[in-house]
């Protein structure tokens, strides 16, 4: 826990006065218009930079050729599909990578838009696994003033001139629009799930403006916090002597990025709504077979706002309205004309032609007068359909129904209860935010890195409501060698007298695998019997939308990262799973659940591993899976193919440590008899890697972990620790459901494999980062207490002594962190003891911004506050500050030390959310049993194996023939 007022020598603290006035603040002292005084800020003409890109070192690429190879191979063919593959290190956006980006919009799993924080709309990802980074730069802001009688007038668009995209003002598109805004007085704020941007005069210099952008996402709230909407409220202050009208422009393409806009068969319609809600909805017919979308743009109509509306202008000369046109009109009048709402639908657009529309508010503002005016966003697509044929309606439609005409009624929702989310959202923020223990930097950053459950690709499905799941005519026949697809029932020993008599919860029927969510009330088998599925199976999990009512919050996804396009990637999620398990519980326990339930499935068809060449089946019952999938998640797991990950010596322990995490900190037992069958079979699974029987798993000389190319020998600091870790946690869960035997073997595993770990890696002041011999074997690992992060996040006894952990998280420090830019960048993943970083692969050399998260999180726990926020602190300077490389909501997985990043947009830098855990550790974690691990009974040398169950999972053949045939078939 942090005790004392300690950070405050470095608050890394950006008040609001350093960027806007003290008067202009005042003035915006009401209705939250004024910024907060904790916020992430920026100027609006500052230079949105180029971020620079990682490379290989010439030895790693001689290392990594063959690979190479292999996957561009694999690219070409899944192209040739029409698939994009999970991982394309080859293929660059066109849009190149800016430090640009600004608070996302939306809930969350309903498709997402970003916004920059000059105010351009951007990274769009209405189709799941997609992402175009361009900006619609026709999708703006604008404002127009008249005073004195309209001899002195203003108009600009609400974002600075130098943007890609603008050609000569002579053009009848959008460069013919006033562009006067130079931003020098312009600041944007952002604090997620909110951002403002405060116009301190311009283009006005007796006019003040704020825009508050909110978005819903919400703690604890499962149905707003899925709307796809947001809300942009307008607060005008005439500091003029003289009268002012006041007319904001909302104008917005009908596009969803790149060049959608110009395929065609779009369709604008106009509309006025309840309650003074009116605009225009623009619906849009979606390319390669996707769901349609339908936007709204609306504003609220009230005594002192005319709402006015511009169905439909082009951005070429042979429009109709050309943009330029339209321009004019709001110069002219300030407003368009009344009859606009009585046009009807539009004409459908033709091929290459863009398709616009506009909303006009418009208002007088007396000297000294305020004024407020609200506009709205929405965007309804109710149903998601991923590659390879599968399905769903999202998670909104059980409120809003299934047309794509629910953005009018989202639209209309999102202007009538923006104050209640507004006030949703202060009342969760408000506790940390005047914690003033807490550094500055840290605050708002906790907030603002959450972005990624917005813009992450979240898709969040609804359970009870099941699109029909046919394949598209478009999709090729999946080309594999051997298709068999097992799952085999949980079994749960009862021999040995144990308690684990809940029937009335672990007996419940469910299904798993390519039939049960798609299929649901559906007759039409054709993905079952084309994919090689089974539809006949059982076991003791629940699925979802096999819950009550009120714990149905239907099933959740998020990417790895937008570079890399799996889908809960559960080697990541294993940092990032803080965020989720804090905010929205039940989504993480169904997370949980939908591991589970893979855990007991076997799929048994044949695939390549890029790494080495070799072949093996998808998926090994027992093994926790890598991913959910890509092009068909749920139904086809593990889209990652780089490596075999049924050998990885990481996912099963963190698998173990997140369920029990999880259900320590909830107290749902039900949750814990329901999945206890995959974490006993996840633990037995691992038996096969304790090749000396001294109750240690060791690695297998590959990267078989989450650092995927960073090679290990015999026994890890990283893979061991987690393994003594889940032992301890799954005889802690075990005793909980009454597993009593199963809870007694863990323990006596626990005190042998410790044993094992410190003899053969500890070396006096902190853990080797393996038992070989090779050149980085006795590397400093950032990570190599993971385990015991866990453990002690979980309310768990400690590993190791206390003098061990600390010195270990000190060496970390010293090494790690403060060796590098004088511990101004994060932890580096691997030192050498003299001092100089370990490049002996990619991924030894580097920050992980997540990992330096997790290891201050472990340093808050083992008492360390001061080093651990100077640890973090490390990432806000290098990735959020103004010095820093311009990372701002679009975190990476990684940068080097000479600030090159890969993989932007990424799941584990969530991590930061284990701190704030680490801090406040729930009640239900400190009240709940303990277990003595020295309280442990005598067991015989002949029952010692976790393996006693006479239904054993099934062991990795060691021969490479083995992966010749299907799973069922080996012969060995």
């Amino acid at each position: 826990m942090v005790t004392g007022n300690i950070f405050n020598c470095r608050k890394n603290s950006w008040p609001p006065e350093e960027y806007i006035s003290r008067n202009t603040l005042q003035l915006f002292d009401f209705d939250s218009a004024a910024p907060p005084k904790q916020a992430w800020r920026r100027r609006l003409n500052s230079h949105a930079n180029i971020l620079k890109e990682f490379s290989v070192t010439f030895m790693e690429a001689i290392k990594m050729v063959r690979l190479g190879i292999r996957l561009w191979s694999y690219i070409r063919e899944e192209a040739s599909y029409g698939r994009k593959a999970p991982i394309d290190p080859f293929t660059r956006e066109s849009c190149k990578p800016s430090a640009s980006q600004g608070v996302p919009l939306g809930g969350m799993g309903s498709g997402s838009i970003s916004r920059g924080f000059r105010g351009e709309f951007r990274r769009w990802q209405i189709v799941p696994g997609t992402c175009d980074a361009s900006p619609v730069m026709a999708n703006q802001f604008s404002i127009f003033i008249s005073r004195d009688g309209g001899n002195k007038k203003y108009a600009s668009v609400l974002a600075p001139g130098q943007h890609e995209g603008l050609g000569k003002a002579s053009d009848e598109g959008i460069s013919s629009w006033g562009w006067n805004l130079s931003g020098q007085h312009s600041t944007y704020h952002a604090l997620f799930p909110r951002a403002w941007t405060i116009y301190d005069g311009e283009p006005d210099p007796d006019l003040k403006v704020s825009c508050r952008q909110i978005s819903p996402f919400i703690p604890h709230n499962y149905r707003d916090s899925s709307l796809p909407t947001a809300v942009f409220v307008y607060t005008l202050v005439n500091t003029g002597k003289e009268r002012a009208k006041v007319s904001l422009l909302f104008t917005w393409a009908n596009s969803i990025g790149e060049i959608s806009h110009l395929s065609g068969d779009h369709v604008n319609e106009p509309f006025i709504g309840e309650d003074g809600v009116s605009g225009v909805l623009l619906h849009h017919k979606t390319a390669k077979g996707n769901p349609p979308v339908t936007f709204a743009v609306a504003a609220c109509e009230t005594q002192n706002v005319n709402v006015t509306v511009l169905p439909g202008f082009g951005l070429t000369e042979g429009s109709s309205v050309t943009a330029k046109e339209m321009w004019g009109k709001m110069m002219q009048d300030g407003q368009f004309d009344r009859e606009n709402f009585s046009c009807g639908p539009s004409m459908s657009s033709s091929p290459g032609e863009t398709l616009c529309a506009a909303v006009s508010a418009s208002a007088w503002v007396e000297p000294r007068g305020k004024c407020t005016i609200a506009f709205a966003l929405a965007w309804s697509s109710p149903k998601i359909k991923f590659l390879k044929g599968s399905s769903y309606y999202r998670r909104y439609t059980k409120f809003y129904g299934t047309s794509e005409r629910a953005a009018l009624n989202l639209v209309h929702d999102a202007l009538t209860n923006y104050k209640q989310w507004e006030e949703e959202i202060e009342k969760w923020q408000s506790p940390i935010l005047k914690d003033e223990r807490l550094p500055e930097w840290y605050k708002f950053t906790l907030f603002n890195e959450l972005y990624f459950l917005v813009a992450g690709g979240t898709v969040w499905i609804d359970s009870s409501l099941l699109s029909t799941n046919v394949e598209s005519d478009q999709d090729p026949p999946i080309k594999v060698e051997s298709v068999d697809l097992t799952v085999t029932e949980a079994e749960v020993n009862c021999r040995h007298r144990t308690e684990f008599e809940h029937s009335s919860t672990s007996g419940t029927n469910g299904c798993y695998g390519s039939t049960c969510v798609g299929l649901k009330n559906n007759s039409d088998s054709t993905i079952s019997q084309n994919k090689g599925s089974s539809n006949h199976f059982s076991h003791h999990l629940k699925l979802p939308d096999q819950l009550d009512g009120s714990d149905d919050v239907g099933r959740f996804l998020y990417l790895e990262g937008v570079e890399y396009i799996m889908w809960c990637t559960y080697d990541v999620h294993f940092y990032a799973s803080f965020a989720l398990l804090d905010l929205f519980p039940k989504i993480e326990l169904n997370i949980q659940r939908d591991f589970a339930k893979a855990v007991l499935s076997e799929d048994g068809r044949k695939v390549k591993f890029l790494a080495e060449g070799n072949y093996g089946i998808h998926k090994v019952r027992g093994a926790v899976p890598h991913d959910l999938g890509t092009h068909d998640p749920w139904n086809e797991m593990n889209a990652y193919n780089i490596h075999d990950t049924s050998k990885w010596k990481d996912l099963n322990p963190k698998f173990v440590l997140q369920v029990y995490r999880d259900f320590a900190a909830t107290g749902d037992m039900a949750f814990g008899i329901d999945v206890w069958p995959a974490v006993r079979t996840a633990m037995e699974y691992m038996e096969q890697f304790d090749r000396d029987d001294d109750g240690l798993i060791e690695n297998d000389g590959f990267p078989d972990q989450t650092y995927d190319t960073w090679t290990v020998h015999g026994v890890s600091a990283y893979g061991g620790c987690l393994w003594l870790a889940a032992l301890q946690a799954a005889a802690a869960m075990a005793q909980q459901v009454g597993d009593r035997f199963f809870a007694e073997t863990c323990k006596s595993k626990f005190f042998s494999a410790r044993s094992a770990f410190e003899k053969k890696l500890w070396n006096g002041s902190y853990f080797n980062y393996d038992s070989g011999s090779s050149s980085n074997s006795k590397s400093i690992q950032a990570d190599q207490l993971a385990g015991q992060w866990y453990t002690a996040s979980s309310g768990l006894a400690p590993l190791f002594d206390e003098f061990k952990t600390r010195s270990a998280l000190r060496k970390v420090y010293d090494f790690n962190v403060m060796k590098v830019k004088g511990g101004r960048m994060g932890a580096v993943n691997g030192m050498h003891p003299n001092g100089k970083v370990d490049d002996s692969c990619m991924q030894s050399r580097e920050i992980w911004s997540g990992v330096t998260y997790a290891v201050a999180a472990n340093m808050i726990l083992a008492g360390m506050e001061q080093e651990a926020f100077t640890t973090a602190e490390g990432i806000f300077i290098a990735g959020w500050s103004d010095e820093g490389f311009g990372y701002w909501f679009q975190t990476p997985e990684a940068w080097t030390t000479d600030g090159h990043f890969r993989s932007l947009i990424y799941m584990r830098p969530l991590a930061i959310w284990s701190m704030q855990w680490a801090m406040s550790i729930p009640k239900a974690i400190l009240d709940a049993p303990k277990i003595n691990m020295m309280d442990r009974i005598l067991i015989s040398p002949a029952t010692f194996s976790l393996s006693i169950t006479e239904a054993r999972v099934r062991k990795i053949a060691n021969k490479a023939k083995c992966f010749g045939n299907s799973v069922l078939q080996c012969k060995c």
